[in-house]
């Protein structure tokens, strides 16, 4: 009498479970990585005690001078910004939120000045970058 044998060895592998785990790792990476939003430009932030945490809009004005005034990573003069900031359309939301972030040596005059250009063309979100206080002061 002969018996036949019920268990057959498999040899199929399954790469759904390996698709699984790659997908959830580009998932955690992408979340989890920071992005430089202008790498080229170093600036000597001042510091305030009471800054906040705020999501970074696309559009990130840098200040050094009235001659050296970036708009992301356009270098202009401030004749030259407030051409720029003309242009950016108005229908857009990322257009109606910027980041100032201004040198601490630069003179109050020149933050005030691109301030009048960015409020006379509509934008009403600014929000200026600081860095976080090193000490308690309260």
């Amino acid at each position: 009498m002969k018996f036949a044998r019920r268990l057959q060895p498999s040899a199929n592998a399954s790469f759904v479970p390996m698709v699984d785990v790659v997908f959830q790792l580009v998932i955690f990476f992408m979340v989890s990585s920071t992005f430089i939003v202008a790498p080229g430009i170093k600036l000597d932030l001042p510091r305030s005690a009471s800054s906040e945490a705020i999501n970074m809009t696309p559009l990130v004005v840098s200040i050094y001078s009235s001659d050296r005034i970036y708009l992301n990573q356009t270098l202009y003069n401030l004749a030259g910004f407030r051409q720029a900031i003309a242009r950016l359309p108005k229908d857009k939301a990322e257009a109606r939120s910027i980041v100032v972030e201004g040198d601490k040596s630069i003179s109050y005059e020149t933050m005030i000045q691109v301030l009048d250009v960015l409020r006379v063309n509509g934008i009403r979100g600014v929000s200026l970058r600081t860095l976080p206080a090193t000490g308690s002061t309260q």
